[in-house]
């Protein structure tokens, strides 16, 4: 185990917002997901596609992020998630500044490595901000040592 992941683990990191896969059609999604036997769940390669009692999918960041791979839409028996609604997960994705260790001047590049998209930006060393090249895939939420890496309703 190294120290981020030692500090990360000793913060409880609580995901409130309700964030559903990155291809499904509002209109439909809750009328027409039928809650199969959560295939959607178990191809899902990072694990983080969770069903809800009501057995609908919902993400959780608390693990992993979204790689956007195709596979729940390409399994899903009832197209409620389809490649054809592909776009952004619905989350946005902010820093609390007042829990992040760069904003308090300690240098910290946790939420910066793992983002693939590279839309994390530092002032000089410290401050990083959120740009809009994100994607909200959530892999900043499980790296932040301090979980100042927060989602708010999208």
């Amino acid at each position: 185990m190294n120290r981020r992941e030692l500090f990360g683990s000793l913060v409880p990191k609580k995901q409130e917002s309700i964030i559903r896969p990155p291809y499904y059609q509002k209109d439909i999604f809750l009328s027409e997901c039928t809650g199969c036997e959560a295939l959607c769940k178990d191809v899902c390669p990072t694990n983080i596609i969770h069903m809800q009692k009501d057995k609908t999918p919902v993400l959780d960041f608390e693990k992993a992020g979204c790689t956007y791979c195709d596979e729940c839409a390409n399994i899903c028996p009832t197209d409620v998630l389809s490649l054809e609604f592909k776009h952004k997960i619905k989350a946005n994705i902010v820093i609390n500044t007042k829990n992040c260790l760069s904003w308090k001047q300690t240098m910290c590049f946790s939420c910066k490595d793992p983002c693939l998209d590279k839309a994390i930006d530092f002032t000089a060393l410290f401050k990083p901000i959120i740009n809009e090249a994100c994607t909200s895939c959530g892999y900043c939420i499980k790296a932040c040592p301090t979980g100042a890496i927060e989602i708010l309703h999208a």
